[in-house]
């Protein structure tokens, strides 16, 4: 009873927050503070109830600190927003260090690729879609930047299932 508890909690606490903070960075530009944070929180404390070992343990967080680091920089340059960084490294603890890692960054990079392609469009148009009566947010009509947080709960959403702490999850079903 309580893995199965547990396994829920691993399925939805991850999609559940990465869901709100794509509403949030699609509605306000920003994503809080408080969702990485509890990304983080959820996974030290569900990860080893499901059965994620000390060494895979201390292999996403080196993981993340790695995707950590590259976000960092990233931010430095302003190619990044501080708040994409964070939820980017959070999400990352989630993958380990394997190859779903590497599928959760390429799905989130084709995500971007097509949240960046549909804001511009929808940024050409928007006069046009205003005038129909539908209203749009600042991150679409108020601002230049792209809310990636959109691309990194696409991406994270999509690769969820091949990550160690998604499988075993689903075996506890």
């Amino acid at each position: 009873m309580l893995n199965d508890i547990v396994a829920v909690l691993v399925l939805a606490a991850f999609p559940a927050a990465l869901a709100a903070a794509a509403m949030s960075d699609f509605l306000t530009m920003k994503i809080s503070n408080r969702l990485s944070l509890a990304l983080v929180a959820a996974f030290l404390v569900l990860a080893p109830l499901v059965g994620v070992t000390v060494v895979d343990l201390g292999l996403s967080l080196v993981a993340a600190l790695i995707v950590f680091a590259v976000c960092f920089a990233l931010f430095a340059a302003n190619i990044m927003g501080g708040g994409d960084a964070k939820l980017l490294t959070a999400a990352s603890l989630w993958f380990g260090f394997d190859q779903s890692l590497i599928a959760f960054l390429v799905l989130v990079a084709y995500s971007g690729g097509a949240v960046t392609l549909l804001f511009l469009f929808l940024r050409v148009k928007a006069d046009l879609v205003m005038s129909i009566g539908i209203p749009l947010p600042v991150s679409i009509v108020g601002t230049n930047k792209i809310p990636y947080g959109i691309a990194i709960a696409m991406g994270g959403l999509m690769a969820f299932g091949t990550s160690p702490i998604a499988i075993l999850a689903l075996k506890a079903f």
